[in-house]
């Protein structure tokens, strides 16, 4: 393709998405689901919230039409098959760590407003689980006390933490850990890396982390030129083969021993172990396949 069609095709490119951008600006805050992005960041944890409720909601018919055209795109609908497997990981590790300690510790290190982590507490098994849920959003974190608040919930503490800052051997040790929908905003592999030891210096050998990978998206081009994240600036998301995060993984001193994902291919969610152990009979909701020794 010669330059000038190369410009033809960016041009029509950047007039097709600035459009769509101010129908989103305009139009589009008659959806709940919009208005929310627009407010917080489409990658934000209200955001996420929003979308793992999947109730249409907006201004007038039209509004409620276009907060279910919203929630039923490809990529949001991967996020809510994203959460029944992510909770079926935690479960699964809960009931693999339960005879490991008296108290049992669960971290989240980027957890905005931590659904995923209150809905298990908010069950009320096991007894003698605490989480401590790290996040930059204050907002996201405030919102989180106030629902923990609201369920009776004592035994999770919200602290302000970059992800990607590294801490060691100054807090208790985790069970589990959990870094969910976080890494493929990043394009750079050495942060990825640290905020990954960062997380093992945190666990106990034969902890269980349970991480998140974006192989693919549909939508890329699509969320990048129209949608803002936290920060009001372009989503621009950072796909990763499972191979690759799988080796920054191991890497970082931990053996991968399941994984589920969409039906799209998507999202995958994964649980590793914390080497240094003998890899024991492993069975649950997950089915486990060891990798590695």
């Amino acid at each position: 393709m010669n330059k000038s069609k190369l410009a033809n095709v960016f041009c029509h490119k950047k007039m097709k998405y600035g459009f769509i951008r101010l129908l989103f600006r305009t139009l589009g805050r008659l959806s709940e689901g919009i208005r929310i992005g627009w407010k917080y960041g489409f990658d934000s944890g209200e955001s996420l919230d929003y979308v793992y409720e999947n109730r249409a909601c907006g201004l007038g018919p039209l509004g409620k039409l276009f907060d279910r055209i919203y929630l039923n795109s490809a990529g949001w609908s991967g996020i809510r098959s994203r959460r029944v497997n992510m909770q079926q990981a935690i479960s699964w590790a809960i009931d693999h760590s339960k005879d490991s300690a008296e108290q049992l510790e669960l971290i989240d290190v980027a957890s905005g407003p931590g659904r995923y982590v209150l809905d298990v507490l908010s069950a009320g098994e096991p007894k003698n689980l605490h989480a401590t849920l790290y996040d930059l959003d204050e907002v996201g974190l405030a919102i989180g006390r106030q629902k923990a608040a609201a369920l009776n919930l004592s035994n999770v503490d919200f602290v302000k933490r970059n992800a990607f800052q590294y801490v060691s051997g100054c807090e208790r040790e985790a069970d589990i850990a959990i870094v969910s929908g976080l890494y493929e905003l990043f394009s750079d592999n050495d942060l990825i890396s640290t905020s990954l030891r960062s997380i093992s210096s945190r666990m106990k050998d034969g902890g269980y982390l349970i991480y998140t990978n974006q192989p693919w998206h549909p939508q890329l081009e699509f969320i990048a030129n129209v949608l803002d994240n936290r920060e009001g600036k372009p989503w621009v998301m950072r796909c990763r083969s499972q191979e690759e995060i799988d080796k920054l993984v191991e890497d970082a001193g931990f053996c991968k021993i399941s994984m589920k994902s969409d039906d799209a291919g998507i999202f995958t969610v994964s649980i590793a172990t914390k080497r240094n152990q003998t890899l024991k009979s492993l069975q649950g909701d997950l089915d486990s396949v060891p990798k590695c020794a």
